[in-house]
């Protein structure tokens, strides 16, 4: 192959006027030279870039008014000069609230949530209304990879960010709250283990938060998640962690939300799930006391839906507590009698007096710390649920309300008890709804 005469000017190397290149290697030459002035190019507008960026955050950007900051907009931020914990969150600093769109998953609310708690029952319907108005959630856990997988299809792409945390860490902590301008407090437990009490759960972390949110400088919102029923007086302890956890975040964030729903009914819950099993593990299903206890169950997905409409508001949630119940008010009996109507299977109790049910559960707690393994969850025969059961759990009064949010909540009997059909002996096709009654005859 001829060698080909080069004469461009731009060739001219060490004064030489002619260079004789191969054609190969006068393609490597070019391609080696585009790259670097690529690279030198980019580099020298980063900072121009990032200038104009940082312009017009302070100056384009206004903070919405249907959020109201409690404390000052700042551009500082945790882990600002250290490693970047979530490389996938397009902005910078925290405080600003900026939307676009008409709404929906690709859209942007401008909210960007830290959703404590959001793999568990509650969370995965808060992180789904969340995504559905076009927010980013950031979801901290704890255990394996697997847990938040779900959320993630919940809203487009990079709209949902897991991230691992220790809850005990505090540079943890900050780190997963570093980009976010709402808290969302979910964390709870209703039966302790061996690693976690009730004050750690219920009253440490919620106090960590508040205080690291406070700190922050950008937190628009914090809510906190309580439970109906929460006192200093009641004889549940988780109650009273909960009551305690209260006070303490709105002594330190006067304008925080709290939010107390009642027991929630849902595909996920705790209460009619395990009665299905045991009624059809065992055929019956035990009441404690004689089941006169009251309580106001509530559509775990209206919860969700309020906590969404205190974000949405004008700011006038803040500060205040909404008790959460469900528009019905059932004996324990009633709702165990609903929970047979749907399984389609003939009811059958056995009445444990209070005394003999707290008996049979109290070993559990007894040998919980003292023994070198986990002992088993309790589902049905948990001490401070029953505790609890001594007295009716109900909305106050004059409290606030799903009213006051605007939300009318589901009635029970109906849609959300209907994933109990798949307890059904005949299958789902064996009545599918709670208005579609048989004879008790026909009953299997």
């Amino acid at each position: 192959m001829s060698p080909v005469r080069v004469q461009t000017s731009w060739w001219r190397l060490g004064g030489v006027g002619n260079v004789r290149v191969h054609p190969p290697i006068a393609f490597v030459i070019c391609v080696v030279f585009l790259l670097f002035s690529s690279c030198v190019l980019c580099e020298c507008g980063h900072g121009k870039m990032q200038t104009i960026a940082r312009r017009l955050g302070h100056e384009s950007l206004k903070p919405s008014t249907s959020l109201r900051a409690f404390y000052p907009i700042s551009d500082h931020h945790y882990v600002a000069d250290h490693q970047r914990y979530v490389s996938t969150i397009a902005n910078k600093g925290v405080g600003h609230l900026v939307r676009k769109g008409t709404g929906g998953r690709s859209s942007v609310s401008g909210i960007i949530a830290t959703v404590f708690g959001a793999t568990g029952f509650l969370g995965r319907y808060v992180v789904q209304q969340l995504a559905k108005m076009g927010s980013q959630v950031l979801v901290p856990f704890r255990g394996s990879e697997d847990c938040p997988r779900h959320l993630k299809l919940m809203g487009d792409l990079g709209q949902i960010v897991p991230m691992k945390f220790n809850p005990r860490d505090e540079s943890s902590v900050k780190a997963v709250m570093a980009k976010a301008n709402v808290v969302i407090n979910l964390i709870g437990r209703d039966y302790e283990t061996r690693n976690y009490s009730f004050e750690e759960v219920n009253y440490h972390m919620a106090e960590k938060l508040a205080k690291i949110s406070k700190e922050h400088g950008g937190i628009l919102r914090f809510i906190q998640v309580s439970s109906l029923g929460a006192s200093p007086s009641s004889p549940s302890r988780l109650l009273r962690t909960k009551a305690a956890a209260e006070e303490m975040v709105l002594r330190e964030l006067p304008e925080a939300t709290i939010l107390k729903p009642a027991v929630m009914i849902g595909t996920e819950d705790r209460i009619m799930n395990p009665w299905a099993h045991f009624a059809k593990k065992y055929s019956f299903i035990p009441l404690f006391g004689d089941g006169s206890t009251k309580i106001q169950p509530v559509y775990v997905v209206d919860v969700a839906a309020a906590l969404t409409a205190v974000l949405k508001d004008d700011g006038t949630s803040m500060g205040k507590t909404y008790e959460l119940g469900g528009p019905d008010i059932y004996t324990m009996h009633e709702l165990a009698e609903l929970m047979y109507d749907m399984i389609r299977e003939r009811p059958r109790y056995v009445n444990v007096p209070f005394p003999i049910a707290k008996a049979l559960a109290t070993p559990r707690e007894i040998f919980l710390n003292k023994v070198p393994f986990p002992l088993p969850n309790p589902d049905i025969f948990n001490l401070d649920k029953i505790q609890a059961l001594t007295t009716d759990t109900i909305v106050s009064e004059n409290a606030l309300t799903f009213n006051d949010l605007g939300i009318v909540p589901h009635k029970l009997k109906g849609y959300p008890v209907e994933f109990l059909i798949s307890y059904r002996k005949g299958g789902p096709q064996f009545g599918s709804t709670v208005s579609e009654r048989v004879s008790p005859d026909s009953w299997p």
